[in-house]
């Protein structure tokens, strides 16, 4: 396991900054699509409510209830993700998953401040709780598209 040194720098002040500042916090009135993700190995939950026009995310809102890895990985989310398509929100999922289990670089553009999190990939136990805000994410755009397309 990892030492003292290696937990603080987990919680490196950019992190903390981070969660104490995510943009979008709430919930919008009239999504087009609406996810919660929640881990059951912690107990964080993240609520995304989606508006999506011409295949691109054009509003988000998110309730966010996790630990500050969590926190931080929603405030990276949301400040990456305004005007992405689902193929770019899926993309950048998929590397953060590869990042965290040791088998990928950071994140493209525009999600390249996850870097940021790079120490948690130590840390199996809070993976799921970085990964909620994006995949609810790119869940939610998904449905929303899908609803679109029925209507």
């Amino acid at each position: 396991m990892s030492n003292d040194s290696d937990l603080i720098k987990l919680y490196s002040q950019r992190i903390l900054a981070l969660a104490a500042d995510i943009p979008h916090l709430g919930r919008l009135d009239d999504p087009d699509a609406t996810v919660t993700r929640r881990s059951p190995l912690c107990g964080s939950s993240v609520t995304v409510d989606v508006k999506v026009a011409d295949g691109r995310l054009i509003d988000l809102a998110q309730d966010v209830k996790a630990c500050a890895l969590g926190q931080a990985a929603a405030a990276i989310t949301a400040s990456a993700a305004q005007g992405a398509s689902l193929e770019t929100l899926e993309t950048g999922r998929d590397q953060l998953k590869a990042m965290l289990k040791g088998k990928g670089g950071v994140p493209d553009a525009p999600f390249g401040d996850f870097e940021v999190l790079t120490p948690a990939v130590a840390y199996k136990n809070r993976h799921a709780s970085i990964l909620l805000s994006i995949e609810a994410l790119a869940q939610a755009v998904a449905e929303a598209q899908i609803g679109a397309t029925a209507s």
